[in-house]
C-alpha cells in the first residue's frame, strides 16, 4: 500500500499520506509564525520543491536533498537572500540526504551513496555523480537517508526499519551505520533505530546525537519520538523491543526486557517525527543558545490531533537533564498544516536555515534585537 501510495505522489508532494501541496513565497502566511523575542523569519529560497536535508559547501553554497522530487539542488546567496537555485543531479531515487566533504557532494539515494566532485566549480554543468557504494538495503520504506561525516572523517548513514515494526536483521536494517568516505569499512555504529532522518556531533563532546521516529497505531499517546545520545559505538537504542525507553512492543517486547537498552535523552512527544537536527556552533544568537540543539519536527500524519509541525530546542548541559522546548510554530494552523519543517542548518553569519518539503521553500531565521 505504501509504495503504491509513493508512486501517486507528484514532484511537489512532500511525504506520505499528505496532500501535495505547492505554494509561492507570496503566499506564505510567515507573519503566523511565532518566534522568541528578537527572532525574525524570512524566506530564504522558494523555488526548492521537496526540500529536505541541506549541506553547506566551503565556498558557501547551500546544497538541498529532496523526497519525490529526485533532485539535488544547489543555492547560492547573497545578504540571506537567495540569487540563484540550480540542479545539480536529477532521475535518483530519493535522495533526501546530502553532506559535503573535501570539495565533493555525497548524495544519498536509497541503496547507493552518490559522490560529485569538485561540484561548487562547476555548478552549471555538474560532473556525473561517481557510486560510492551500492551496498546499501534498496527498501523504500524508511529507506531515504540523512547522510553526514563525522568528526572521525566517517561517512555516517542510518538505514530504517522496512516496516513499521518488525524484528529484521540488525545488521542491515534498523541502525546507523558508518563507512570510510570511498565507500570501504563498512559497519555498524548504533543498533535499534527505527527511523532516523537526522543527527549531528555535540561541538565539544564530539558525541553523536540523533532523532529517531517512533512506530505507529499504539494510539494517539505513545509512544514517543525520540532524541538519543551515543557516546561511543555498539549501542542498542531499543527498536523493536522496546519503544521510548519504557513502552514493551506488544508483539516483540517479551523477547528483550527495556532495561536492556538505551533509553532516549528526550522524549520529543508522540508521532512528532523528528527529522533534521543541528547544535548550534553560530555568533549571532543570545549566547544561551549556543550549543543547543535544534530539531525540525516534520510533523504526525496519522494522529487525530496532529502533533509537530514546528522546530524545537534542546539545552543539554554536562551531568544534567537536558530540556526541551518550542522554538519556531505556526506552520500548524487548526489542523491545518501550511508548511512542514524537514531539516536545520545553521549559516556562517549565525542565522538558522529551515527547510519545509510541503511549501517547497528554506527560511531564514535570524536575531535582530540588540544584544
Amino acid at each position: 500500500m505504501i509504495t503504491a501510495l509513493l508512486a501517486r505522489l507528484q514532484a511537489c508532494a512532500l511525504l506520505l499520506f499528505v496532500i501535495p501541496v505547492c505554494v509561492g513565497a507570496a503566499q506564505l502566511p510567515l507573519d503566523k509564525i511565532k518566534l522568541p523575542p528578537g527572532f525574525e523569519i524570512s524566506v530564504f529560497a522558494d523555488n526548492v520543491p521537496n526540500a529536505r536535508a541541506m549541506a553547506l559547501g566551503e565556498k558557501g553554497t547551500v546544497f538541498v536533498g529532496s523526497m519525490r522530487a529526485g533532485k539535488v539542488y544547489a543555492v547560492r546567496s547573497r545578504d540571506g537572500k537567495a540569487t540563484e537555485t540550480l540542479v545539480v543531479a536529477s532521475g535518483l531515487n530519493m535522495p533526501v540526504g546530502v553532506t559535503f566533504h573535501q570539495g565533493s557532494l555525497y548524495v544519498s539515494a536509497v541503496d547507493r551513496i552518490l559522490r560529485l566532485d569538485k561540484i561548487e566549480d562547476n555548478l552549471a554543468r555538474a560532473p556525473q555523480p561517481q557510486v560510492v557504494t551500492d551496498r546499501l538495503p534498496s527498501d523504500t520504506h524508511h529507506g531515504w537517508k540523512f547522510i553526514s561525516f563525522g568528526p572521525d572523517g566517517l561517512l555516517y548513514v542510518p538505514v530504517g526499519a522496512p516496516c513499521n515494526v518488525c524484528d529484521p536483521d540488525s545488521n542491515r536494517h534498523a541502525n546507523i551505520m558508518r563507512m570510510k568516505a570511498d565507500g570501504s569499512g563498512l559497519e555498524v555504529f548504533a543498533r535499534g533505530v527505527r527511523n532516523s532522518v537526522g543527527f549531528d556531533w555535540h561541538p565539544e563532546t564530539r558525541d553523536l546525537w540523533f532523532t529517531d521516529n517512533g512506530r505507529d497505531w499504539l494510539g494517539d499517546d505513545k509512544p514517543d519520538c525520540e532524541l538519543n545520545h551515543a557516546p561511543r559505538k555498539d549501542m542498542h537504542f531499543g527498536f523493536p523491543f522496546c519503544h521510548a525507553g519504557d513502552i514493551s512492543d506488544p508483539e516483540f517486547g517479551h523477547l528483550r526486557a527495556c532495561t536492556k537498552f538505551t533509553p532516549p535523552a528526550v522524549k520529543l512527544g508522540p508521532h512528532v517525527a523528528p527529522l533534521g537536527m543541528r547544535f548550534y556552533t553560530g555568533n549571532s544568537f543570545p549566547a544561551a543558545y549556543k550549543n543547543n540543539i535544534f530539531i525540525a519536527e516534520h510533523g504526525s500524519w496519522n494522529r487525530s490531533r496532529k502533533s509537530g509541525y514546528r522546530v524545537v530546542r534542546v539545552v543539554t548541559a554536562p551531568g544534567r537533564q537536558p530540556v526541551h522546548e518550542v522554538f519556531a510554530e505556526g506552520w500548524l494552523q487548526d489542523q491545518s498544516a501550511w508548511g512542514r519543517p524537514t531539516d536545520v542548518l545553521v549559516m556562517p553569519d549565525g542565522a538558522l536555515l529551515v527547510s519545509d518539503d510541503q511549501a517547497g521553500v528554506i527560511y531564514r531565521i535570524a536575531y535582530k534585537q540588540s544584544r
